[in-house]
């Protein structure tokens, strides 16, 4: 099908449209706390992050049609794609994952920072794999997926590449830390920004790939410090991530490395 007249993205639009989303969500989650005294602050927040994921999934096609131009509005996204390339995009997210927590994991063990203790329970999987689907699709869709062709819209595209990185890594909450370990998160946000929008690249404009990738890097390593492995609780924030006794990987040396080292091998795709 052709495309539709495109009118493009405006500026103001795109700052507003995802807070308006968010805002809507958390007065509709709201009401929960009165009828439901027993539910605590940030039990009523999730529930307003999911209205506004379901309020994004409802309105997205219809601003990427009509904004964008966009005549197969989830096909621009990246989610539209012939199952077995979609699939084998997915599979290939989820083994960097697992190569990238590789790393860290043994060099974690090698300088004796971290011991294998197996205490996986079924709680602990079921909530890695909801992490996951969660967190790598609701985050994909809306930097990878959205941002990002928006801001390709209105500006130059390795701009756009690095701008969405940016924000991606600004509307995390690397701020709580402190010093160094505030600096370092931020750091490997923005290089995990770029590393994502590469391998969306390197895969036709597939989102899944991606999501793989941001999916299994938050669940894994949530399986991993849950029910695989022990850090010592004297192990340099610089190597293992900042975090205290929940360390962030991608904010210390060994995420660095292993993210700059993927963003060598995608060193091709850095041009649209």
């Amino acid at each position: 099908m052709p495309a539709l007249a495109r009118a493009g993205p405006h500026w103001l639009g795109t700052l507003l449209y995802v807070p308006l989303l968010y805002g809507i969500g958390w007065l509709t989650a709201r009401p929960l706390g009165w009828i439901a005294p027993g539910l605590r602050p940030d039990q009523l927040d999730l529930a307003g992050l999911v209205v506004a994921l379901l309020l994004l999934l409802l309105t997205l096609p219809r601003r990427v049609a009509q904004v964008w131009g966009e005549a197969q509005p989830w096909r621009a996204l990246g989610l539209r794609r012939p199952p077995r390339s979609g699939l084998a995009a997915l599979l290939g997210g989820l083994i960097m994952a697992l190569l990238l927590l590789s790393l860290v994991t043994a060099v974690l063990i090698a300088s004796g920072q971290a011991i294998w203790a197996w205490r996986l329970g079924w709680a602990a999987v079921l909530n890695g794999l909801a992490l996951t689907t969660g967190v790598g699709f609701a985050e994909e869709l809306l930097f990878r997926g959205w941002l990002w062709g928006e801001l390709s819209l209105q500006g130059k595209a390795q701009s756009a590449l690095l701008l969405q990185a940016a924000l991606f890594a600004l509307l995390h909450p690397w701020y709580r830390l402190e010093g160094f370990g505030a600096i370092g998160l931020l750091g490997g946000l923005i290089l995990l920004g770029i590393a994502l929008a590469l391998q969306r690249r390197s895969d036709g404009g597939a989102l899944w790939g991606a999501i793989g990738l941001h999916g299994g890097l938050v669940g894994g390593w949530f399986v991993l410090q849950t029910g695989l492995v022990e850090i010592s609780s004297t192990a340099p924030a610089w190597l293992s991530g900042p975090g205290g006794a929940n360390p962030n990987p991608i904010g210390g040396v060994i995420g660095w490395l292993g993210l700059g080292g993927f963003l060598l091998w995608q060193r091709k795709h850095w041009r649209a």
